[in-house]
């Protein structure tokens, strides 16, 4: 019974202690606005697309973000970026596999994928673990490739997104992080899909260096 009361007394002071910190305000802002990514990107050339309108940024609740469309010779890519500084007045990242269905896109394939990048241009080489899906509306398909980022860390899983935000919120009094996901159309002809796969691991490790200006670490 002691040693139950004391455990449950522990419990109750780490929780008080965790909401403290949880509840103190500690937006971080971003390093360099998103905006000024380079529209050329190696062999990769972008433009920038419509902003969202009023009611998804709210919905979104995201700090900052970009929406880009990049073409080579390899590919068309679509790409977004959302930031946020705090992630505690109930702003919180939406998984992309909550918002497809509701744009009418079904997951038909779901996995991962370890991608060899720098982390800064010219930097040593790291791998990273993303999330690799094959999504399908009608008759087309688009390859995603999309993860969570946050004091250089990248996550693929939404359960330990959550659960490195509580831990930086205790240790750091920092809940900040970005969604960063990429989309590749796939064509309806053979290898159209190993294609898409290959331009869409390209493009990240075109992208992944220059992440490194722009959010925080």
């Amino acid at each position: 019974m002691i040693r139950r009361a004391l455990l449950a007394s522990a419990c109750v002071v780490a929780a008080s202690v965790y909401l403290t910190i949880a509840l103190r305000a500690e937006p971080t802002p971003i390093r360099e606005p998103l905006s000024v990514l380079p529209l050329e990107i190696e062999s990769w050339h972008g433009q920038i697309e419509p902003d969202f309108s009023e009611d998804i940024v709210h919905q979104l609740g995201v700090d900052e973000y970009i929406v880009r469309s990049y073409v080579s010779d390899e590919a068309f890519v679509g790409l977004y970026v959302g930031f946020y500084a705090s992630q505690r007045q109930g702003d919180t990242i939406h998984s992309p596999l909550n918002c497809l269905p509701g744009a009418g896109w079904v997951p038909i394939e779901q996995g991962r994928a370890v991608v060899p990048v720098r982390t800064t241009p010219g930097g040593p080489v790291r791998s990273i673990e993303i999330n690799r899906f094959v999504i399908q509306k009608g008759l087309d398909r688009q390859v995603v490739y999309y993860w969570y980022q946050s004091r250089d860390r990248v996550v693929a899983s939404e359960y330990w997104g959550k659960v490195y935000t509580v831990v930086d919120a205790i240790r750091y009094n920092r809940t900040d992080a970005a969604l960063v996901r990429v989309t590749v159309p796939i064509g309806s002809d053979d290898g159209a899909r190993g294609r898409a796969v290959a331009a869409g691991a390209g493009f990240v490790q075109a992208l992944f260096p220059l992440l490194s200006s722009h959010l925080p670490h």
